[in-house]
């Protein structure tokens, strides 16, 4: 199997595990996936609900939570066999009203690299001091978003992406697509993905460096991974075949969710936010559909583009309910293959079952 290379961080398992929030994918998981040679990710998104009790103030818990998963991330990531240490990423959404504080905590803690989606991260540079060895990845739905961000961060900061992810419309949660997209095979990551491996390609050349493209959204089984290198992809991001893993940090009431939900059950919803997301229906969206919840007032301020006035419900509440296993209260965000789920195993299984498919689907290309 292929290595995956953001600078001088070698990945010997081209997979990394993406950011879910509200308190999917924290340290438990993150540690647990950099063990076994891929990229853990702790998401942001939520941490000063978890973390309520270091501060009665929204933003500063989410400080410290951040600290503290950091820090109970690095205690679990253990050296592998070739003595080169887990690594372990940090997804900061653009959309986040504290995205400048999370993203110079992550920088100051040290955490290896920062993913950063939900909009365009135009002056995420601008936050890195000289001498950090922390990467930076935009998350982008298109070559033109990856064009706008290379040209921007180069002419401003002479910096470029250390690597690219791109998702596609089969993810999990928020969708960086119109509603009339998500269907659309022209928008699709098999059809992006090229498009954004060619104009990344530009800038390597024009600027001698090396930006490997990550693809996204969708992506359950080795075969799937394979697709996807053959595509040009240097390595793959996953989220949703990660949730019902032992080691992921959601309630196992979340994980069952999975486990029962059918092919029918996942839907394209309204997001609070302003944009479309993929998540699995049951009562409390059935209800938002009828217009019975209605938030009085907004305790967090956690999201840019989130109007009080309009909002229907409060999402970061919606995402912590189901977090803690209240789907009276709240839904699960998952991807398009998440009725796929069968069984809880580790996350070690996870990835050796990963493998075997990538090299079957392999051998039986070759054939």
């Amino acid at each position: 199997m292929k290595t995956l290379s953001i600078g001088d961080l070698k990945a010997q398992v081209p997979i990394i595990q993406g950011g879910m929030g509200v308190g999917i994918s924290l340290s438990g998981l993150a540690s647990a996936v950099a063990n076994e040679g891929g990229i853990g990710v702790i998401s942001c998104a939520g941490l000063g609900l978890l973390y309520n009790k270091l501060s009665s103030n929204f933003s500063e818990a989410c400080v410290l939570g951040l600290k503290e998963e950091l820090r109970k991330a690095r205690e679990m990531v253990k050296e592998t066999q070739e003595k080169a240490k887990g690594i372990i990423g940090v997804n900061v959404m653009v959309a986040m009203t504290n995205f400048a504080d999370m993203v110079k905590t992550s920088i100051a803690e040290k955490a290896d690299i920062i993913f950063s989606g939900a909009g365009l991260p135009l002056d995420l540079p601008s936050f890195l001091p000289k001498g950090s060895k922390t990467k930076l990845v935009p998350i982008v739905s298109s070559a033109r978003a990856v064009k706008i961000i290379c040209e921007k961060w180069h002419s401003q900061y002479d910096y470029l992406p250390d690597a690219v992810v791109v998702e596609g419309p089969k993810a999990g949660g928020h969708l960086g697509y119109k509603e009339n997209q998500i269907a659309d095979e022209h928008y699709s990551l098999e059809e992006i993905l090229p498009q954004v491996v060619a104009e990344v390609a530009v800038f390597e050349e024009k600027y001698n460096k090396k930006i490997p493209v990550i693809a996204a959204g969708g992506i359950y089984t080795g075969a799937d991974i394979y697709r996807m290198m053959e595509l040009g992809a240097s390595g793959v991001q996953l989220g949703t075949r990660f949730v019902t893993t032992e080691e992921c940090d959601a309630s196992e009431a979340f994980k069952q969710q999975y486990l029962d939900a059918k092919e029918e059950d996942i839907e394209i919803i309204k997001s609070p936010v302003g944009m479309p997301g993929r998540a699995i229906g049951g009562s409390f969206i059935d209800q938002v559909k009828e217009g019975i919840k209605q938030p009085k007032s907004c305790p967090f301020h956690c999201i840019k583009t989130c109007d009080i006035s309009k909002s229907p419900y409060c999402i970061m509440l919606a995402l912590y309910n189901a977090f803690k296993g209240n789907f009276k209260n709240g839904y699960a965000f998952a991807g398009a293959n998440a009725y796929r789920a069968e069984k809880i195993m580790s996350v070690k299984n996870t990835i050796s079952e990963l493998m075997k498919e990538w090299r079957e689907k392999e051998l039986f290309s070759k054939k």
